[in-house]
């Protein structure tokens, strides 16, 4: 037999940690995505600087001792929970011996391990190449094609020149393939917006249980894991609520404290899907320590989207795993809610239909048999409470949006 499962690679995971941010909880998170892209987080290291090495990020004197602790635990990467320079990576790899990978590449191999929808792979290209062009800058004479000694003098070409100029061609023809994307998806848009459908979307801090709510409110069969970024390509099902009105449910990527401006440029389009919602529903991990600053990120960032009027609900989700409900955090207009149990479920849904943009108001209609195609409408896209045949036509109790009464309005009962 042939041993074909690849090795976990064990590796450091370095924090140097300037104050901008909390280094601790950064250095947690960075485990986790170093768990999800597939490595063992071995060791940890952290040292508090002014501000990083502009040659190593670490401090000479760390990274002799971080070189010394790979060797020692003969460790096969090294993760750092910042972006790094191109010089910076090529002078921590000579001293290293291993591979060191930045906060932003490690994301974005994550991704691409999630992209499964063809939009999604094209994205995922586009944030890797765009976040690789800069960086060809910088590795020296190994790429060119040209030297400085005997025998290469003459008309030609780098092999960094080459690789460029082959790079902003493949990232022309990745925008020009997503722009189609994007037309295409407009188009869908102006029909929702033309049939009167409402759009909630799922979004907040990665690893929240958007995908688990999802499938509890849909069966859609999302994916569903304990791992950052389970979900990638968004997935949008039909929802009916306890009052009879349809609305779309969309699942979104999740997001994450410091996304890299990469991927928000790639995924732009991708989380415009949230930003036209009418309602979102913000879900945090309320057993997590950081449920509210999580809360924060996702708001900044659909702000920094322009999200315009729409309604947004946080959702505490996982409640069921908070240790001590009465001394958490409290959000003003919070549901708390657990998709895994499904307790809290029928608050949220209450909660949607309160902030839908059209308000439903119910009527006691006596439609014609003539216009039985009016009833029909009531009962597929509103909630009819009440159907009788009587001698003058069909009496019917329903609930209706504004644009359902608009057009039934004429056989309201008096």
């Amino acid at each position: 037999m042939i041993e074909t499962e690849e090795k976990i690679q064990r590796a450091l995971l370095v924090c140097v940690d300037t104050g901008e941010y909390d280094g601790e909880s950064s250095l947690r998170e960075l485990a986790e995505l170093t768990r999800t892209a597939g490595a063992d987080p071995a060791l940890e290291l952290t040292q508090k600087r002014p501000a990083p090495d502009t040659a190593t990020c670490l401090g000479s004197g760390m990274a002799k001792e971080a070189a010394e602790l790979i060797r020692a635990e003969a460790l096969e990467l090294c993760i750092f929970d910042r972006e790094l320079t191109p010089t910076q990576i090529r002078n921590l790899e000579e001293l290293f011996g291993v591979r060191v990978v930045d906060r932003t590449m490690l994301i974005l191999d994550i991704f691409a391990q999630r992209a499964r929808s063809r939009e999604g792979k094209l994205q995922v290209e586009l944030a890797q190449l765009r976040y690789m062009l800069p960086r060809l800058t910088g590795r020296g004479t190994a790429l060119s094609r040209l030297g400085g000694g005997i025998g290469t003098r003459g008309p030609g070409e780098t092999q960094l020149e080459t690789d460029r100029r082959h790079i902003r061609r493949r990232i022309g023809a990745l925008k020009a393939q997503l722009e189609e994307s994007e037309a295409a998806r407009q188009v869908i848009q102006r029909r929702r917006e033309k049939t009167g459908t409402v759009t909630v979307a799922l979004v907040g801090y990665t690893n929240a249980g958007k995908s688990t709510l999802m499938n509890r409110l849909t069966d859609a069969g999302v994916l569903a894991e304990n791992k950052l970024f389970a979900t990638l390509d968004p997935t949008a099902r039909a929802l009916k609520l306890p009052g009879g009105k349809t609305v779309l449910l969309v699942d979104t990527v999740g997001l994450l404290r410091r996304l890299p401006h990469h991927l928000v440029e790639a995924f732009k389009s991708t989380l415009e899907q949230a930003a036209n919602a009418d309602i979102l529903l913000n879900i945090c991990d309320a057993a997590s320590p950081e449920a509210a600053e999580h809360l924060q990120v996702t708001e900044e960032l659909l702000r920094s989207l322009g999200t315009g009027e729409a309604a947004v609900i946080p959702v505490l989700n996982k409640w069921d795993a908070v240790e001590d409900p009465e001394n958490t955090l409290r959000i003003p207009g919070a549901v708390r809610i657990s998709a895994r149990t499904g307790a809290g479920i029928d608050d949220l849904l209450a909660a949607i239909e309160e902030n839908l943009p059209d308000p439903t108001r119910d009527v006691e209609l006596l439609l014609p048999f003539a216009k039985g195609n009016l009833a029909a409408m009531l009962r597929a896209e509103g909630a009819v409470l009440r159907e009788e045949y009587v001698a003058e036509g069909i009496r019917v109790t329903a609930r209706v949006d504004d644009r359902l009464y608009a057009q039934v309005k004429e056989y309201l009962m008096t």
